[in-house]
């Protein structure tokens, strides 16, 4: 117990550090809210890959879909690797800083103002964008805090507090700059720890071989279902494959990244590094979770039975007791620390993406006038502070699981955003009523799913992200933008000529 709370104060003391270092260079709001859009590659990949994962998919995804899908789980990890992280960065990275660049755009609100020529845009973006990144942040203080409670018997509360409070000082202390390098310390943390869990718990199980052989004699649908490579269930494997690898290409706290890159080398870096790091963290997160059932025996806390004989699975509870049963107390601590290293880099972003959205999107201009750069500053961070409180009241009591509070957010979000962002950057024609279309459709289909319930939070999440998909280009042919020498000017953003060393480029025979 004495090393595991020694390990922690460093950890701690060294995030803290970090912000008050960071602090000097934060000299106006560009600095405060993309790092003066200097960051670099290892730093930007790495800040990419820990806003990507947090308990949220170490505790709560991989508890609950590792149960129910066997080790064809880590599909969903691979698809993080090349969807969310790979595809991400070669189709979406470049043209978005560019682009942001050229408008002189700092949020994803921002963007949809200045691309389509709408303020109402940016001021509903904002809202909707401030409104879901709340459950998703109560959700990274939940599946944290249970991990807590294991490794230190500390209660609830006290875990989601100081948790938040940690996270709100370097915030806001240093802003973007603190939040990345952050980051880049506690990804290092993250790939040693992942891979010391994975060796541990199959060690524990006789090895790889002997644990898959046990997964395979694991009752099911069908003979060896739970070690087979698609599982029982693959329409449901497909649907959480689209929500948690596509749901990046329309998250505001991910999109945002790339408005902070370098150069080009930072993109082509950053692109590599990025997906190696999904494929250890998400594809070993996965791996892990889809030995679920092994540890699903006679007096498996997790498991409760009814009077009328019928069992309930808590799925926030599956890896922690893997871990409580599988490591020794030292190696709880490692995990305690991969996994707060985690929550605390995907913390930092949404408090930052929802701080700077409300107040750059929502409140300039519209409810405080003449905001100079002094005020700004100010104004953000007592909106983290807001937006800290806010999503600490709803940890407190949470409505969901980890996993269904995660695809409410990420349904509404990017089945809201993803759609005229990606157009946004490579068609002309498309126009505001378009994306007025697709913020209904992302966020109507998500929320009436909470009321009507036609499918889970999960699927409910990736079918908002396809549908907007779908309705953007059909509401485009209908509505095409009007303003045509506008949208030609901005795009002569991708056409100017750079001058580049023929070690970077090769040039024209």
């Amino acid at each position: 117990m004495v090393v595991k709370i020694l390990v922690l104060i460093v950890f701690f003391a060294l995030m803290i550090f970090v912000g008050i270092n960071a602090r000097k260079k934060v000299t106006d709001v560009n600095d405060f809210v993309l790092g003066g859009r200097n960051v670099g590659p290892w730093v930007c990949a790495f800040s990419f890959g820990t806003s990507y994962f947090s308990a949220v998919v170490f505790i709560g995804y991989a508890g609950q879909f590792g149960w129910k899908y066997g080790i064809a789980s880590t599909w969903i990890g691979i698809g993080n690797a090349l969807i969310g992280s790979m595809l991400a960065w070669v189709i979406l990275g470049r043209r978005t800083r560019v682009m942001t660049q050229a408008l002189n755009s700092r949020t994803m609100p921002d963007f949809f103002e200045k691309r389509y020529n709408s303020k109402a845009l940016k001021i509903v973006a904002s809202a909707i964008a401030f409104v879901f990144l709340i459950p998703y942040t109560a959700s990274v203080y939940n599946g944290l805090s249970k991990l807590f409670a294991i490794a230190f018997d500390i209660p609830y509360t006290i875990c989601v507090i100081v948790m938040a409070a940690l996270t709100g000082v370097y915030v806001i202390l240093g802003g973007y700059m603190a939040s990345s390098m952050n980051d880049f310390i506690q990804g290092l943390i993250m790939l040693v720890g992942i891979v010391a869990v994975i060796a541990s718990v199959l060690t524990g199980q006789g090895g790889f071989t002997e644990a898959f052989k046990s997964l395979a004699h694991v009752e099911g649908d069908f003979p060896g279902v739970y070690a087979s490579f698609f599982g029982p269930d693959l329409a449901g494997l497909f649907g959480v494959f689209v929500l948690t690898s596509l749901g990046t290409w329309g998250l505001p706290q991910m999109v945002g990244k790339f408005y902070a890159i370098k150069d080009e080398k930072s993109i082509k870096t950053g692109t590599i590094v990025s997906t190696f790091f999904a494929f250890i963290i998400g594809g070993g997160s996965y791996f892990l979770g889809g030995f679920g059932r092994l540890f699903g025996g006679a007096g498996a806390p997790f498991i409760s039975t009814a009077a009328d004989g019928t069992t309930s699975v808590a799925y926030d509870g599956i890896i922690p007791y893997m871990l409580q049963t599988s490591l020794s107390d030292i190696l709880i601590g490692v995990v305690v620390v991969l996994v707060l290293s985690a929550s605390m880099s995907t913390l930092s972003a949404l408090v930052l993406t929802s701080s700077s959205t409300l107040t750059l999107d929502f409140l300039k201009d519209n409810v405080i006038k003449n905001m100079d750069q002094k005020k700004q500053l100010f104004v953000m961070r007592i909106m983290i502070v807001f937006f800290v409180v806010i999503s600490v009241v709803i940890a407190m009591n949470p409505p969901a699981f980890i996993a269904q509070l995660m695809g409410i957010s990420w349904g509404a979000l990017a089945g809201a955003f993803l759609a005229p962002f990606l157009y946004g950057l490579y068609w002309k024609k498309v126009a505001a009523p378009a994306v007025w279309a697709s913020f209904i459709c992302g966020v109507g289909i998500t929320v009436s799913n909470l009321f009507i319930k036609f499918t889970n939070p999960i699927n409910a999440g990736a079918l908002a992200m396809i549908a907007g998909l779908i309705i953007v280009p059909i509401v485009t042919l209908i509505c095409k933008e009007k303003d045509t020498k506008r949208v030609e000017d901005l795009f002569k953003c991708y056409d100017e000529s750079v001058t580049v060393k023929k070690s970077r480029q090769l040039g024209a025979e």
